[in-house]
């Protein structure tokens, strides 16, 4: 018989509470078991896992979702699902303004100094010409 419980890693359980930062190696693992709940998702057409997660995490994706929560601190776990939903609320607002026609702008900024930050204070200046002209 095999036990269902396996003994808790103390450090796992200070990574999934918050206690203590994840290091590379099990921020690593934590993207990957991220991925593969949400290859899950996405093919079973579930958007957004926190809407019923009875059917997300219970149901059709109930290993990886368990992977996911044991690879990743509570905090990610949930950051990363709510991310998710405004990830692709994001992209399907993008394609319908394509669609209607939108023109997509480069935006670009001089705000930074050309030294980088290391010249602190000279990019002000570009700000302070900026709020001059839109005052015209």
């Amino acid at each position: 018989m095999v036990w269902p419980f396996t003994p808790s890693d103390p450090r796992a359980d200070a990574v999934r509470t918050g206690v203590a930062p994840p290091n590379r190696q099990e921020r690593k693992k934590c993207w990957a078991a991220r991925d593969a709940y949400f290859a899950c998702l996405d093919f079973h057409n579930i958007d957004d896992p926190l809407r019923d997660p009875n059917l997300a995490d219970r149901t059709l994706c109930r290993d990886q979702a368990r992977q996911f929560d044991e690879d990743c601190s509570t905090q990610w776990v949930k950051y990363f699902k709510q991310w998710r939903v405004a990830d692709l609320q994001k992209k399907r607002r993008l394609e319908e303004l394509r669609r209607q026609g939108a023109q997509e702008m480069t935006v670009s900024t001089t705000f930074a100094p050309d030294g980088g930050a290391g010249e602190a204070g000279k990019g002000k200046d570009d700000i302070q010409d900026l709020l001059e002209r839109r005052k015209r």
